[in-house]
Parts: C-alpha cells; sequence; structure tokens
C-alpha cells in the first residue's frame, strides 16, 4: 500500500533516531524498513520510490494509525512560514525540509520509555527498554508488541532491576503499571491538566510529562525545557555555545508560540544531523 503524507515529507530523515540510538526492538530498523506491530500485526513502512511510504501488508485499516504515528498531523507548511521569521530557526527547517517526528502511539510505552532516560544517555536508555521488552513483550514477525500493562503489572522490582534499571525506575515503573489512571483518558485533557495528573504519580516529573505531550499527544506548544539534549540544542544555535540554563531554555521557547514542539524536534534533530 502505498501511503501519501503532506508535503514536504522526508522518510529517511524523520525515522533518523531509529538508526541512531541502538536497536529497538518495538520500532526495529532493517534493511532500510522500519517495522512496528500495528493492530498486532507486523507493519513495515519503507521510503516509496514515487514518494509517500510503502506500507505492508497493504490493508487500508491501517492508514490512520500509521499516518499518526508519522508525524501527518503536524502542520509544515505553517511551522515554515513562521520559523522565517526568526533567522536560526528558518535555517534549521529549510536544511531539514521533510522532517515529520514520529509520535508513540501507546501512552505506555512513552512514559516508560522516558523513564528509563531519566539522567542516562539514550543510548543506555534504548539498551534497558530492549531488555524490558524482550522480556516482558510479544514477538510478532522481528518486531515485539511493547508489553502489555497487565504484564508489566505482575513483575517484581528484582525482575526489572535484572534488566538494567535503578531501583528507583523499577519501582516507579511498577507503579506506573498498578495505578488506576486511565492513560487513554489522557487525550482528552489540556496540557497543564495532563501534566498535572501525570507528576502526581511517583517517578514522574515535569521533564516526562512534557515529553508524553510532545512525543505521544503530539500537542504543538510541548517545549521540555528541562531535557538536556534541548538545552544543548539551543546553547549550541541561539547562545554560541554557552551553556543555557532551564529558565534561558524555557524563555527562549515563548518565541516559537504554538510551534514549539517542532521547533524542539528540529533542533534536537539539527544538532545530530547538522552540528553547530
Amino acid at each position: 500500500m502505498l501511503l501519501r503524507l503532506p508535503e514536504p515529507y522526508d522518510f529517511d530523515l524523520s525515522t533518523e533516531r531509529f538508526r541512531t540510538f541502538g536497536r529497538d526492538p518495538v520500532s526495529l530498523w532493517e534493511d532500510g524498513r522500519l517495522y512496528r506491530v500495528f493492530d498486532d500485526r507486523e507493519v513495515a513502512m519503507a521510503a516509496a520510490a514515487t514518494g509517500g511510504v510503502s506500507v505492508e501488508p497493504g490493508d487500508r485499516g491501517l492508514t490512520g494509525p500509521v499516518r499518526r504515528f508519522l508525524g501527518a498531523a503536524f502542520d509544515l507548511d505553517g511551522f515554515a512560514a513562521f520559523a522565517a521569521s526568526d533567522p536560526v530557526l528558518g535555517d534549521v527547517v529549510g536544511r531539514l525540509r521533510g522532517l515529520r517526528p514520529v509520535l508513540i502511539p501507546d501512552p505506555l510505552e512513552m512514559l516508560v520509555g522516558s523513564i528509563t532516560a531519566q539522567q542516562v544517555s539514550l543510548h543506555a536508555a534504548t539498551a534497558i527498554r530492549r531488555r524490558l521488552v524482550e522480556r516482558f513483550g510479544r514477538p510478532v514477525g522481528r518486531v515485539y508488541a511493547f508489553p502489555r500493562r497487565d504484564e508489566l503489572a505482575r513483575a517484581s522490582a528484582d525482575e526489572v532491576t535484572a534488566l538494567g534499571f535503578s531501583r528507583r525506575k523499577a519501582e516507579y515503573t511498577l507503579a506506573l503499571a498498578r495505578s488506576e489512571l486511565d492513560l487513554d483518558a489522557l487525550a482528552a485533557l489540556p496540557d497543564e491538566e495532563v501534566k498535572r495528573v501525570l507528576t502526581a504519580l511517583p517517578g514522574i516529573g515535569e521533564w516526562t510529562a512534557d515529553w508524553f505531550l510532545a512525543r505521544h499527544l503530539g500537542r504543538p506548544e510541548a517545549w521540555p525545557a528541562g531535557d538536556l539534549g534541548l538545552r544543548k540544542a539551543v546553547s549550541a544555535f541561539y547562545l554560541d555555545g554557552r551553556d543555557a540554563t532551564i529558565e534561558e531554555v524555557r524563555a527562549i521557547g515563548e518565541r516559537f508560540s504554538t510551534f514549539r514542539n517542532l521547533a524542539a524536534h528540529y533542533l534536537l534533530v539539527a544538532l545530530r544531523v547538522l552540528g553547530r
């Protein structure tokens, strides 16, 4: 099935993160294709020679979930027009034309992934998360479905720490899995309410809540000011390499109005792909 996404769109650039931080058994990059489970089936996505994305199997029922995963809803034309007024961001957007941030479909996956990434490198977090997935997830073809909430809830802290989690992160993960919070219902709440609900859980702070808004819900104003990578990107592109404080990053984010989420993704990818 050929899936057309709004232009501009660059499949390879948009999936760069899956080739950068190590093997991810849930979103698996292999031989030029990205594999992931949708509707309990292994789905392969690849750049189509005629433009767009080749999706196998060719089931039209997959169109909606795959389009959302691939960031089809982001307004890149509006973002480019907005960025033109900022010389730095305008240059970045022009050089990364077609970058559409991928959205993580599963709220539990997004939150557990963020917990694993707290205060460690993304390479280390990916390796730890891979062991969790291979221990508690379900293989579907060559990829894995992320572990279900009930599967994680039955695990012990010792089982989780044996996979490389710190004791605290294991406890945070299990507390999340065992909580009564309806994670899917968060999509109906405004940003600040989502953050309030999530940060009431043990081990989930503003940084994790901000990334949940950005990479799961795709909220346009999400701006993870406390993220170390974003701080480095802001430092490189806006402060001539001087270390940025969280307050400075938050203040710079204000200039990006309703395009903060896209600005954050573009600056992060620019730092990795373009350098400074």
